[in-house]
């Protein structure tokens, strides 16, 4: 029994193969753009089910072959009745039609059931869904060419039940035969182009995960068969209705009007557009499925893939393209892992600097903030709770920084430097990097139970790639840097969890300036001169430290919601 999903994909899949005339294949379920959808879907049904639409598929598409086949063997019978009535439309000949009719029905019925049973392993093969092997990719590759060959079978079987029930007179057999001839080219080429788009779907199964760069069945081939139909086998026809009224076999034109070269330029017309048709969907559909892949690709969509289905140069282009997107895509997946290591306009600037040792001065605003006690919370704890912990954090602070515009340079520890105004310009990089101070003070206050300490400061600094040729990081260097790192120290026991210096406070816009107070002035370690140090006025008052415990529980289920979190509190004696 089948499921309401499988019965709807079912249906689904059978309208498909109703509407789908134009490229009747086993499978009957691949959509207007080749795409491999409709795979996916077919591939998730049963056996029987698959099973069920393979039939299906198969009945249609012999049913069309079949029906190509009689309308050939019809125009074939008409044309020759014409020839030998000297061109009137009339029923009685000397040519032995009966033998003709019949000959023109037997080979139908040989080239439709020799192109059945040629197709039964690659029905076989779809029903059980296995994975193809190299055999079978070139067993897919050559359906058209085997269906050519079961065609011409056909048709030779056709000539020779024709040779063995006329009465052999040799001027009809060879005029028979002339015409059984160029009738067997038309068919043949026509099957070309019919299986050929018919086991698309059956190549797209197959060739999944090929990289074969042969080519079977090229462009100019399928050219070539544009020519014989439409022009070649017409003017044939005409030239061997004419040689043989000159010889005497066939007999001359009766009345005014030459049905037979009427009859000639009628099937040079509808056989020249049927293959036009059939050529122009083989080579503008695997283009236009390209077309569609490349435009979603410039539109910044590099996921797409083009369904490899063509077995000309046109297929190998088809796995080209494809390979050029995997290539894109991992190009891309490693340029957002270096992003995420270096920051997205460090790995702009190493991609246009080709990797050279340089850098500028320039002013910027710097915050370096760093968590108080971290040692001795992460002496006894797993490793990896303290990583939990410390990737908390730094989700606040990344989160924040992002908002203002500025860059993480580097996480050292339990500590982050974050500059603003390089490698990104900004317009006013203090005031950037005070509201961010202020913002990430009350965030990490309000969602983290952790004693940090936040130091601003502003002023040059050395901005630019630092290390060796072989192996560099791009960084900040300068007294600015130094100074926000003891005013995060002293942050740590002052007035606020947050100290900007006087020069951070007086380049920034008078606006925010106002949010800030001056609270202590000092000569921070390792500096010579006085710093006067301000502090957000909504973060003056500290409230007490929470115990370790409580901290370590908090922040794990920050990190780690549910069951998890409660035994990993237990642990805190």
């Amino acid at each position: 029994m089948l499921t309401e999903r499988q019965r709807e994909r079912a249906h689904s899949i059978a309208d498909r193969m109703d509407r789908r005339f134009k490229t009747i294949s086993m499978l009957g379920g691949l959509n207007e753009r080749g795409r491999d959808r409709d795979e996916v879907e077919i591939l998730e049904l049963d056996p029987q089910t698959r099973r069920a639409f393979a039939k299906r598929g198969l009945v249609i598409g012999g049913a069309i072959v079949a029906g190509a086949k009689v309308l050939i063997g019809i125009e074939t019978f008409v044309a020759v009745l014409l020839a030998f009535n000297g061109g009137r439309v009339e029923i009685h000949t000397d040519a032995d039609m009966g033998a003709v009719l019949i000959a023109l029905l037997f080979g139908t019925v040989v080239s439709v059931v020799a192109s059945i049973v040629l197709l039964l392993p690659q029905y076989r093969w779809f029903i059980t869904a296995e994975p193809a092997d190299a055999r079978r990719r070139r067993d897919v590759v050559r359906i058209p060419a085997r269906l050519v060959v079961a065609d011409v079978v056909g048709w030779v079987l056709a000539f020779s039940v024709y040779v063995l029930i006329s009465d052999m007179r040799p001027v009809f057999v060879l005029s028979v035969g002339g015409a059984f001839g160029l009738a067997a080219i038309t068919s043949g080429s026509l099957t070309y182009l019919f299986a050929e788009s018919a086991a698309r779907p059956l190549a797209i199964l197959a060739m999944r995960g090929s990289t074969s760069t042969r080519v079977v069945h090229g462009v100019r081939e399928r050219m070539i068969v544009v020519w014989v139909v439409s022009s070649a086998v017409p003017m044939v026809g005409l030239l061997l209705v004419n040689l043989g009224r000159g010889l005497g076999w066939v007999p001359p034109v009766a009345d005014t009007v030459d049905w037979t070269v009427i009859l000639l330029a009628i099937i040079a017309l509808t056989s020249g557009a049927r293959v036009v048709g059939l050529v122009n969907r083989a080579i503008a559909d695997p283009l236009n499925d390209m077309r569609e892949v490349v435009e979603a690709a410039r539109n910044g969509d590099i996921s797409q893939r083009v369904a490899v289905y063509d077995a000309s140069e046109l297929g190998v282009l088809q796995a080209g393209l494809n390979a050029m997107l995997d290539g894109l895509a991992e190009r891309e997946r490693m340029r957002d892992i270096f992003s995420r290591h270096v920051g997205d306009h460090v790995a702009q600037l190493a991609l246009e600097q080709d990797g050279e040792l340089v850098g500028a001065n320039t002013d910027v605003a710097v915050i370096f903030v760093d968590i108080t006690g971290s040692t001795a919370f992460a002496a006894d704890r797993d490793p990896r709770e303290t990583a939990v912990v410390l990737n908390a954090f730094f989700s606040i602070v990344a989160d924040v920084v992002d908002r203002h515009g500025g860059f993480i340079n580097k996480f050292e520890g339990d500590a982050a430097l974050i500059v603003f105004g390089a490698p990104a310009p900004l317009a006013d990089p203090a005031l950037a990097a005070l509201a961010a101070a202020r913002e990430l003070g009350v965030e990490l206050s309000e969602r983290l139970p952790l004693e940090w300490g936040m130091g601003v400061a502003y002023g040059r600094v050395f901005a630019g790639n630092i290390g060796a040729r072989t192996r560099y990081e791009y960084t900040v260097i300068g007294d600015s840097v130094n100074e926000s790192a003891r005013l995060s120290d002293l942050a740590k026991e002052g007035y606020s969890s947050v100290y900007a210096s006087r020069a951070a406070i007086e380049a920034a816009d008078p606006v925010e300036a106002e949010h800030w107070r001056r609270v202590d002035r000092q000569v921070l370690r390792g500096r010579v001169n006085v710093t006067e140090i301000f502090a957000p006025s909504e973060l003056l008052v500290r409230h007490e430290p929470p115990s370790l415990g409580s901290v370590l529980a908090d922040l794990v289920k920050f990190a780690m919601p549910g069951e998890r979190a409660s035994r990993v509190a237990t642990k805190e004696p």
